[in-house]
């Protein structure tokens, strides 16, 4: 009780006045790392994600043992996958077991029963990676010692190898030539979507090596990359040693672990998805995660070919998107690359679907909660979209950068925030904790040379604080929601930063040694409280 006053006076401060005593103070005291008192994440205005979750799937069934303390015994991990080893994807005896793999049931997570307690090796002659920029174009090959990609695909620059390197020429198999001019004849074809202002955070679907997601940093855009870990052997792992973010996931009967209406654009160059099949199952589920107004950015043969299954595809796709109300705004050619793009856009109310002569696909039952996204199987329908002027998705957020740091606009005094406050208080709250922390400490203060670290992951995010104040650093950050938290993520992407939902009682689908720095906030003590 008599913290708090405490540590309201130190954030409300933001460091431009301090009390003598603590005036050269460099590391934040155990009062200001507490920030706030959180309060009951179940009973605040915040649902968990779990929770949200929890009426839209199965119950899981939970077995908590007790007894003596168990002692662990860290060996290397032994998996065909070696050095590579991801395990909730390379679980082979669960893999082994499934009854069919029609829709990528076997590149999805397979969590063992018990999480592994042994450590991946190094490959070897593995070094320090290479910093950032110059990663987007080169890596050591002794870090990432595949080349069959460079063999399947090296015709398409997407990468090659190159004595002691691989080398990234920044193509893609949609933009042979570079995907910066790919990048700006987007935009030229439609301008209202730009790039770095309008949109700020998209997910690129099949990403390959994220060439796409790693030069849309010079247009000030954050991508989410994704594709799964199949016979394109380690794509994933080369766009995160080049310090482009990614992830290893499929589009398969689960929705991807994001909240819905938060994505600017959705971009698929040849990502290998029947988006057009089974009801349009796949293709409902972007439009669950796509903002109302946003794009879907199309590139793929059936726009521009006319192969007879090509023509077939073209026709079943506009026919599903007539029926989800999304309008083609353009249909261009990049000649450069010699690929077209159809450009889609979301509605912004949902006129469109009550004046639809057939309701297929359905709107989504009254009871269907659209941001639960754990381990929700897929559904071929359409939540409808907000209603009223204070509901997060009824208009645009701000421009960027002003999002960055502009309480959103669903926010307001009438909800209690995370650490007790009014949630708007509690936002500015954290937002200038973190500025303050980050600069005193993680900048200035804690030795670390910030050049040498690029990926980044705040595994207790919150607001996305952390991540906020790290702006001016050449750095990215995966802001992680657990899903035992306060469901904040949805705050975290309207601020033009980006993030997904994780179990830390499981592990994280990515490569060993993809992240060069993890910040866990009151992480471990909340897991420890919570076994």
């Amino acid at each position: 009780a008599t913290e708090q006053p405490q540590i309201e006076e130190k954030v409300e401060e933001s460091g431009e006045k301090e009390p003598a005593a603590k005036a050269n103070e460099v590391f934040p005291d155990g009062a200001q790392s507490e920030l706030l008192k959180e309060s009951n994440t179940e009973n605040g205005s915040f649902p968990t994600q779990a929770a949200e979750s929890k009426n839209e799937k199965e119950a899981q069934a939970a077995s908590k043992s007790s007894g003596d303390e168990i002692t662990y015994s860290w060996k290397l991990c032994n998996s065909s996958a070696v050095t590579d080893y991801i395990p909730c994807l390379d679980n082979e005896k669960a893999i082994k077991k499934l009854h069919s793999t029609k829709h990528y049931e076997h590149r999805e997570r397979h969590c063992p029963a018990e999480p592994p307690t042994c450590l991946v090796p190094l490959p070897e002659g593995y070094k320090r990676p290479i910093e950032w920029p110059k990663s987007r174009d080169k890596v050591w090959y002794s870090n990432v010692p595949h080349t069959k990609l460079a063999e399947y695909k090296g015709h398409q620059n997407w990468v090659k190898v190159s004595g002691d390197h691989l080398l990234f020429p920044g193509g893609g198999t949609q933009f042979k030539n570079g995907a910066l001019h790919y990048i700006d004849t987007i935009q030229q074809a439609l301008p209202d979507i730009a790039w770095g202002k309008r949109s700020r955070v998209i997910l690129d679907v099949g990403c390959g090596v994220a060439s796409f997601g790693g030069y849309m940093f010079d247009r000030d855009v954050l991508t989410m990359s994704f594709a799964p870990k199949d016979e394109h052997e380690a794509q994933v792992q080369f766009a995160l040693e080049r310090g482009i973010p990614a992830i290893s996931a499929v589009m398969g009967t689960k929705r991807l672990p994001y909240p819905s209406r938060v994505f600017d654009v959705i971009h698929c160059a040849r990502c290998r998805v029947p988006w057009h099949i089974e009801g349009g199952k796949l293709l409902l589920e972007l439009n669950r995660l796509l903002r109302p107004g946003g794009y879907f950015v199309w590139s793929a043969t059936p726009v521009y070919q006319k192969l007879p299954e090509d023509v077939e595809i073209w026709n079943a796709m506009s026919s599903l998107t007539k029926s989800m109300c999304w309008k083609m705004v353009k249909k261009t050619k990049d000649t450069l690359n010699q690929v077209g793009m159809a450009i889609y856009q979301k509605p912004m109310d949902n006129n469109c679907y009550e004046k639809r002569s057939e309701d297929s696909p359905p709107l989504c039952k009254e009871t269907d909660d659209a941001d639960a996204a754990w381990n929700v199987p897929l559904q071929a329908c359409i939540p409808k979209l907000p209603i009223g002027p204070s509901v997060r998705g009824s208009k645009w957020p701000e421009m960027w950068p002003q999002r960055l740091e502009k309480t959103p606009f669903w926010i307001d005094g009438s909800r209690v925030g995370v650490y007790g406050k009014p949630a708007n208080e509690d936002f500015e709250a954290d937002y200038a904790h973190w500025k303050r922390v980050v600069s005193k400490s993680y900048v200035n203060g804690m030795g670390i040379d910030w050049s040498k670290v690029r990926n980044v992951m705040d595994m207790r995010a919150v607001y996305g604080g952390f991540a906020a104040a790290l702006r001016d650093q050449k750095v990215w950050v995966m802001n992680i929601v657990p899903i035992d938290s306060a469901d904040t993520l949805p705050i975290v992407y309207e601020r033009g930063l980006f993030g997904m939902y994780h179990d830390w009682c499981e592990s994280f689908s990515t490569y060993p040694r993809t992240y060069d720095l993890l910040h866990a906030d009151h992480l471990f003590s909340k897991l420890k409280k919570s076994i």
